[in-house]
């Protein structure tokens, strides 16, 4: 079986640079971050292996592993669990990400096909969940309190996808109740399908680095605004960037009838100017 390829996207060496002018020095926790992830994934089955390395060979910007290296500054950055901890986050986020291509009906995904595309969705599905297995079995490794935040992080992801779906354009089976797609709504989905995870990345950084009970809240409600400024800027990118440079097909959440922020505000501008264009009519 041949080795894990190089990721394509790692934080860029300026970024990291920069970070250790300032006293902020991540590398040997993200180079750590990385074999641990290949020491998780790894399987005794060759193509459950396989599947589970690729989309970690693919790249990625390890944004969630390096908020925990850096709110781990607020305390100890050298203790070995906030490289589990990193670990945990990114392998939760993978998993999602397989997920996600399924409920998108993906064809691309970090500028290779998806995993759904490339196999069947049947194996993208399996394969996050053994991704999640082994983000559990992780966590189980860091106690009780690790296991239980994760458990309440995924729950609100969970709620805030299917809320999602619940205030998508698109058909509804009749047991399923819609929600109204307002700016309300939308900001409730993004606080669980992204913010929740970018925040719990920012509480282990801080908790585990040895900062107390204030600083751990302080650090994770910094980490929830981070999330809602991140997934507002990934709505802009589905709308507007390159799928060369963004990886992914754009204008993926229009066509499945899913109103992020932007095409709110196109609405709104329409519904003002007394017309209804394309953005109304899907």
């Amino acid at each position: 079986m041949s080795g894990p390829r190089p990721a394509r996207l790692a934080v860029p060496a300026s970024v990291l640079a920069e970070l250790d002018e300032h006293g902020l020095a991540v590398s040997t926790t993200l180079e750590a971050v990385e074999r641990r992830l290949t020491e998780q994934v790894t399987s005794s089955q060759a193509f459950v292996d396989r599947a589970a390395r690729y989309l970690i060979d693919a790249g990625g910007k390890r944004f969630r592993p390096l908020l925990v290296a850096l709110t781990g500054h607020l305390g100890d950055p050298q203790r070995p669990e906030l490289v589990d901890a990193a670990a945990i986050v990114e392998l939760v986020h993978l998993a999602t990400l397989y997920h996600d291509d399924v409920i998108d009906e993906a064809t691309a995904r970090r500028g290779t096909p998806s995993a759904n595309a490339r196999w069947t969705n049947t194996v993208a599905i399996l394969t996050g969940d053994f991704l999640f297995a082994r983000a559990s079995d992780l966590s189980a490794q860091l106690g009780v309190d690790v296991t239980r935040i994760m458990a309440a992080t995924l729950a609100r992801l969970c709620e805030g996808q299917i809320a999602e779906v619940q205030g998508s354009v698109g058909a509804l089976p009749d047991d399923v109740p819609p929600l109204p797609a307002t700016r309300e709504h939308y900001l409730e989905v993004i606080a669980g399908k992204t913010a929740s995870l970018i925040e719990t990345s920012c509480r282990y950084g801080a908790m585990l680095s040895g900062v107390d009970a204030v600083g751990v809240e302080a650090a994770a409600n910094y980490g929830f605004e981070v999330g809602m400024a991140f997934q507002l800027s990934d709505d802009l990118i589905d709308l507007l960037a390159d799928a060369e440079v963004s990886g992914k097909i754009p204008g993926t959440d229009l066509r499945e009838g899913v109103r992020t922020l932007p095409v709110l505000y196109a609405l709104e501008d329409e519904a003002a100017a007394g017309g209804e264009g394309l953005v109304a009519r899907r």
